[in-house]
């Protein structure tokens, strides 16, 4: 059997930068406490073993606005403006994990809300990411994640500039869609696309390897944004496409009938799971 691996799986540069420095607070904080703000990323593997290292996940604004010491990490999707306004006023020392690439659109949609424009994101909603980047606007602000929310889309002040930006991990053609039918209504707008290079890099590769293997495994965890988005396109291009957080999750029998297997996986996959299941697909098929 032929297995192909994508050479773009696995941690980007955001993600493992996140990891990486709750690892190094881990390190220089031994006896003290060590909080990510939500879980650092979305792998239940990666939360499970930093919760071994004494690493405790703050899940709402309540248990925030609890905290009296310790050492927060802002995790990589990023906060609401808010949230870090609310540390500094209770003198708690955090560390900003938040990656590069989301703290961009971050100065982007304050400068461009501050200079009157009505920001529209492209992206999910409920995501912590969007949550974040809506939380930087000040002003009017929607967020957009479907063709029938871009048809809907209207302002009040047909006069107002239209200021789009994107979730870093929203699929690149959806992203293209959506932004077409908004600029169809005529309004006065700037487009910044803020997809992530490396998510469309991954997004295209994956979409390649499925097209011509027999059958597609999708590593990254449920709650993952941007492994869900692989899925979705690897399952246009290869009908056996199969969605697995762990090799636990690999049923066997789904592979015996095919001759190639393509691998990829979400952004907050860890290596080790990678390696896993590319090596026992080789050794038992």
């Amino acid at each position: 059997m032929r297995v192909e691996l994508a050479k773009t799986a696995g941690f980007c540069f955001g993600v493992k930068r996140a990891v990486e420095t709750v690892y190094k607070e881990v390190e220089k904080n031994k006896n003290g406490k060590i909080y990510t703000y939500g879980p650092i990323i979305h792998n239940d593997e990666v939360i499970r073993d930093l919760k071994e290292q004494g690493v405790t996940v703050l899940n709402s604004l309540e248990e925030l606005e609890d905290l009296t010491e310790g050492t927060v990490i802002i995790r990589s999707h990023g906060v609401p403006k808010s949230v870090c306004r609310l540390l500094d006023e209770k003198k708690i020392c955090y560390v900003d994990a938040t990656c590069p690439f989301v703290k961009k659109i971050h100065r982007i949609v304050k400068e461009e809300s501050e200079r009157g424009s009505h920001i529209v994101i492209i992206g999910n909603s409920a995501h912590p990411e969007v949550m974040g980047i809506r939380g930087w606007a000040q002003g009017a602000v929607d967020v957009i994640q479907n063709a029938q929310e871009a048809s809907s889309f209207t302002l009040e002040n047909e006069n107002q500039k239209v200021c789009v930006v994107s979730q870093t991990t929203f699929n690149y053609n959806k992203f293209q869609e959506l932004v077409e039918i908004i600029t169809k209504k005529g309004y006065d707008i700037i487009v910044l696309n803020t997809i992530c290079n490396a998510t469309k890099e991954r997004q295209e590769e994956a979409s390649g390897i499925a097209s011509r293997a027999g059958a597609m495994i999708v590593i990254g965890d449920k709650k993952s944004s941007n492994t869900q988005k692989l899925f979705e396109i690897c399952s246009n291009a290869c009908e056996n496409t199969y969605y697995i957080q762990t090799l636990g999750d690999l049923n066997v029998n789904q592979l015996r009938s095919v001759e190639s297997v393509g691998i990829t996986a979400g952004a907050s996959t860890p290596n080790k799971i990678i390696e896993e299941v590319q090596n026992y697909v080789r050794i038992n098929f």
